[in-house]
């Protein structure tokens, strides 16, 4: 939204506010993980070739202490639903659904809440009910919006549009997120040390400006491993149907391996250490390996980062699987595209023991390939 916004007001120019991350259900490991810049995960220096972006600290730093916030909008669907069963755009200031616990009107007029651990208010809050896409949003934004500024609580509501991953301006965002140089370089110090692999060999060599950058399908060879995302967690008791056992995940990784004539598997996976092990087991004649930091290490880089380094690694693979419905697999998907891996290497998933095999086949991820200016 920040770039259609510039684009079309030349005068003035929208900011994009990062706001710090925070400890969620996929971090497991006991370390405190509050208050995490975006810098930690992500190069800022590329996503400013997009849209103009400061972190949440460099913000409170310009307007000071307490930090207001001049609107403050939450998004919800409408109370009443859809107008005679059919879905049409609109939007309007209502109240709110339920009570917000997020939320808290102050003696001051001010509106409280946590905003991400810091000395933050609102000096206007207003429920939104909308049934809006985002181009359609803009309009709001635009002319009803008058604070300097604005935050957009809940914007998952909005329906991409026509900006979805099919689309030239989902691409073009895309591209500009990448992740920063410090996790990359632990990643491609593992790919280096234990998988023979480094963007040379494996015809992965980026330029470092994404906007000059533009990888044909099939360009990149990958490094010589195969890498799987095997997700477990609560995979195995929501969606079991899709979800193989160790043994039947092991049983497709050693038919993969046989046809592409490898000798290491790199594993990303949020099982136990039993698990794993009882997968090495299965699959002793590999090699297999996985990243795991020490305490040390792990207090630096911190889960999030574990995760980053996880699928740097899986999307330098000569040949990728994942896991079905995972969002972890997805980003892999979109990496290896960008990196100009084939389709074939990428977009592949584990079956399970309940489908037909014949469905798993046909019921292979969706393609969408990176679109460029």
């Amino acid at each position: 939204m920040v770039k259609f916004l510039n684009d079309e007001n030349g005068d003035t120019q929208w900011v994009l506010v990062l706001p710090p991350w925070s400890e969620n259900f996929h971090w497991q490991s006991e370390i405190e993980q509050t208050k995490i810049a975006w810098s930690h995960f992500f190069d800022l220096e590329s996503l400013r070739r997009h849209v103009p972006v400061i972190e949440l600290t460099d913000w409170i730093k310009l307007v000071g202490v307490p930090s207001l916030i001049d609107d403050l909008y939450y998004l919800q669907n409408y109370a009443d639903g859809w107008i005679n069963g059919e879905w049409s755009v609109r939007r309007h200031i209502r109240p709110c659904n339920e009570k917000n616990s997020y939320y808290t009107r102050r003696e001051s007029n001010m509106t409280a809440g946590w905003f991400w651990g810091y000395d933050i208010m609102a000096k206007k809050f207003n429920c939104l009910s909308v049934q809006n896409d985002i181009g359609n949003f803009l309009s709001f934004l635009r002319e009803e919006v008058e604070g300097q500024s604005v935050m957009i609580d809940r914007a998952e509501t909005l329906n991409h549009g026509m900006y979805s991953e099919w689309s030239k301006e989902f691409w073009t965002a895309r591209r500009s997120v990448r992740f920063s140089k410090s996790l990359i370089a632990t990643a491609d110090k593992f790919r280096k040390d234990y998988l023979d692999s480094d963007d040379e060999r494996d015809l992965t060599v980026m330029d470092d400006d994404w906007t000059k950058q533009e990888r044909e399908l099939g360009s990149a060879k990958g490094g010589p491993y195969l890498a799987a995302h095997l997700r477990r967690n609560d995979f195995t008791w929501h969606d079991t149907k899709e979800v193989p056992s160790l043994e039947y995940a092991a049983k497709q990784l050693d038919e993969l391996m046989v046809k592409l004539g490898l000798k290491k598997i790199f594993i990303a996976t949020d099982g136990t250490a039993s698990e794993y092990k009882t997968l090495k087991g299965l699959l002793s004649k590999y090699e297999l390996y996985r990243f795991r930091p020490s305490k040390k290490e792990l207090s630096k880089l911190l889960d999030g980062g574990v995760a980053v380094v996880d699928q740097w690694i899986a999307a330098h693979a000569r040949h990728f699987i994942g896991t079905s419905t995972s969002t972890f697999s997805t980003r892999i998907f979109e990496e290896r595209s960008l990196l100009g891996m084939s389709p074939d290497s990428t977009f592949n998933r584990v079956c399970g023991e309940k489908e037909e095999i014949r469905h798993c086949r046909v019921n292979q991820p969706g393609r969408w390939f990176p679109k460029y200016n």
